[in-house]
Order: structure tokens, then sequence, then C-alpha cells
């Protein structure tokens, strides 16, 4: 007859390896956490304002950064989004490659004046681009300009507390 029951001996020897394997995993919890890390990068953040509306705005003034963007988030606080700081002003274009939310994003000149928004749908490479030269781009959840009355020719204050891009 076949025994199935474990020895004693095995549970014993199970019973003693276990708190060391127990410490083992609590010390390489930690590795794991840095390794695989957060899952939004955290960017530095500004406050903004259009009117009466505030903004808390992350800051993208790196190349890393503004590449990265908003990509992988799945969600914006209602008066959130992302300040892109560009090196000099010129024509430039936002896509939505790995971006899963819909955006909307305003271009804006070195005064802070809102030069176009455009509306942008999640996970697409179509260009948007500024009509004019922009400094700035300034992404936030989609409406969120249209529903606030914001437009062209009206302006975002505290821009001017930009960090300078690198």
């Amino acid at each position: 007859m076949l025994n199935t029951v474990p020895s004693l001996s095995f549970l014993s020897r199970w019973r003693q390896a276990l708190p060391r394997l127990s410490r083992t995993w609590l010390a390489a919890l930690p590795a794991a956490i840095v390794v695989t890390g957060p899952a939004a990068e955290e960017f530095p953040r500004m406050e903004l304002a259009a009117g009466i509306h505030r903004i808390e705005a992350e800051v993208a003034a790196t190349q890393e950064t503004r590449e990265k963007g908003l990509m992988y988030r799945t969600a914006l606080a209602p008066n959130q989004g992302m300040l892109f700081v560009f090196p000099q002003a010129a024509r430039h274009c936002m896509w939505m490659r790995n971006t899963l939310l819909p955006l909307s994003v305003a271009f804006i000149d070195g005064q802070g004046r809102i030069i176009n928004v455009a509306e942008m749908q999640p996970r697409t490479e179509n260009n948007h681009c500024s009509a004019e030269p922009a400094r700035f781009a300034l992404e936030m959840n989609s409406g969120w300009f249209s529903s606030r009355g914001l437009k062209s020719g009206m302006s975002i204050q505290g821009i001017e507390r930009a960090p300078a891009p690198r």
C-alpha cells in the first residue's frame, strides 16, 4: 500500500523553512516595486488659470516628458491637464498614440494667448497642429475648453511661471 500522507519530518522541515521564505519574499518586495514603478510618472506640477477656472497642470518640459505626455493614463481629474513647454515658438503638432483618453489641446503663444483649440480622439496618430507658432500646448479632458467658453484669443494666466524647456 502506498502511503500518501507526508511524513512528519517533511512537514517539520517545511515549517522551519517557511519563516525564511517569508523573510526572503518580504526583502524582495521593495525591489519589485522599484522595478515596476508607479503607473504614471511623476511630472512637476503648476497651477494655471483660465479666467475663473483653475487648472492643475503637470509640466512636460523635456524632450522625454513631451514625448510621453499623457500616454497610458486612464483618467484625469476634471481640472487636471498637462502643459507642454517647447524650446521655441513653432507650428507644433500633437498626436494621440498610446493615449487612452479623449483630450482637448489648446495651443498657446509665449504671452499665454490661446491660438487655437483642437479635439483629439484616443489611440490615433492624426496630427493636431497649432494654427500659428506656439510656445506651449495645454492638454485637458475632451471638451474642457469649449464647455467653459474658452477659445482663440483668450488668455491662460500663470504660464509665465512655467519652467524653461530642457
